[in-house]
């Protein structure tokens, strides 16, 4: 699959999961129910990927998680805020960057229509 139909398989499974669980509850439950989601699709799934920091050649493990990477294309960045901040879109990012892979998506589920809380990111 090529990052795009990645991102599109994501994009249907996060509609699924938000219309069953609609707006209200916290990041966690909609990354488990995506992963879930994801997987009955036969989509390789890694939750909460590490990502280090490369600072003069050295890798520094910060603390910081990815919290979907799909079949190693596509980074998931999972939200449940009134509104996506511009923190938010330079996290994503900063992921994007640091990982060398060009596709992201900001899924912001505290929304009534899934749709208003999308953003896709590319790194160029």
């Amino acid at each position: 699959m090529t990052p795009n139909e990645v991102a599109k398989a994501i994009i249907d499974a996060a509609f699924r999961v938000h219309s069953e669980l609609g707006a209200g509850l916290l990041e966690d439950a909609y990354q488990v129910c995506l992963t879930y989601e994801l997987q009955r699709r036969n989509l390789h799934v890694l939750r909460e990927v590490g990502m280090p920091v490369v600072y003069e050649g050295n890798a520094l493990e910060l603390g910081y998680r990815i919290d979907l990477l799909v079949e190693g294309a596509v980074i998931v960045e999972l939200k449940s805020v009134a509104q996506i901040a511009s923190i938010h879109k330079a996290q994503l990012l900063t992921y994007l960057k640091l990982s060398k892979i060009s596709l992201g998506l900001l899924l912001n589920f505290n929304t009534p229509h899934l749709k208003d809380g999308i953003v896709r990111m590319i790194n160029s």
